[in-house]
């Protein structure tokens, strides 16, 4: 096939890449938000466009189903993998601007770790969407997902049993509790999207 010819799958790769570039520049910027905060707290602004231009690919994805175009896995599959995509930037956002409301002073060393091992997912989940125009196989991408899903869980679960094993001021508990959860979050909504990839009904 020429390559200047575009099928009507192509529509629907380009903005999966898309999304899934956007939530790991929003996994990026978290943790070079972290990497210096307060003094980077600034990014929070970039987080949550990253955030609008989540929103604005998935109405795009969304519409694109609707024009009749032949899409290149079943259309429950399509819906789910643009919203659960979508999740995770929703959720780092949510957890940068905790930042700022909570007025954290300085991040805890569990934050920083749990923010790279959200970098390392949204990196696996680029390459695992690309996999889709290209027809290589997602598998190697997908079990790096399940395994640093499997690491998050571990870390949250330290980060927080810590919170209550060093007499902690309780308000602090309650702030970094709730961070810790959206990171977590975070995390398991890329193997939202994982479970999804794997899931997804290929048409031929």
């Amino acid at each position: 096939m020429n390559a200047l010819v575009r099928r009507p799958a192509d529509e629907f790769y380009d903005l999966f890449e898309k999304a899934a570039v956007n939530a790991e520049r929003s996994a990026q910027l978290f943790a070079e938000m972290l990497e210096h905060y307060p003094e980077n707290g600034e990014l929070v602004r970039e987080i949550l466009l990253c955030e609008q231009e989540g929103d604005r690919i998935t109405q795009a994805i969304i519409r694109q189903l609707g024009d009749g175009s032949r899409p290149p896995l079943s259309r429950p599959a399509i819906h789910k993998l643009a919203t659960t995509i979508d999740d995770v930037v929703d959720y780092i956002e949510q957890v940068a601007d905790a930042f700022g409301l909570y007025k954290i002073e300085a991040p805890m060393d569990p934050a920083t770790a749990l923010a790279q091992v959200l970098v390392d997912a949204t990196r696996q989940l680029t390459i695992a969407v690309s996999t889709l125009r290209t027809g290589d196989s997602m598998s190697e991408a997908i079990v790096e997902v399940h395994r640093l899903e499997n690491e998050g869980d571990r870390l949250s679960r330290e980060a927080i049993a810590s919170l209550f094993a060093g007499g902690v001021d309780p308000m602090v508990v309650i702030r970094w509790k709730d961070i810790f959860e959206l990171m977590e979050d975070a995390i398991d909504a890329c193997e939202d999207v994982a479970h999804t990839l794997e899931g997804g009904t290929f048409d031929a």
